[in-house]
């Protein structure tokens, strides 16, 4: 079972702003997680709304999955010094 990949409006608008390259390399490790929400190194965050983040080299990937209705929810992208603001 595939899940569903929706960005944040400033996910998606984080996103667009992130070079060409950078942009390939977060996008097939998001598009990775239709088959696999949970991958090997994503980390939960101390957050009341349960989100996890993935590392992509100096970039991070904060997201919530939600079981009920097979989808994730991409909250934000950024670089690592910016991200947890």
């Amino acid at each position: 079972m595939r899940y569903a990949i929706e960005f944040t409006a400033a996910a998606a608008r984080a996103f667009r702003k992130l070079p060409p390259a950078v942009q390939h390399r977060i996008g097939s490790r998001i598009d990775a997680l239709a088959v696999n929400p949970r991958p090997a190194g994503a980390s939960q965050l101390a957050a009341a709304e349960k989100l996890l983040r993935i590392r992509i080299g100096a970039y991070r990937v904060i997201y919530q999955v939600l079981d009920d209705v097979l989808r994730v929810l991409v909250v934000t992208i950024g670089h690592r010094r910016d991200v947890y603001r």
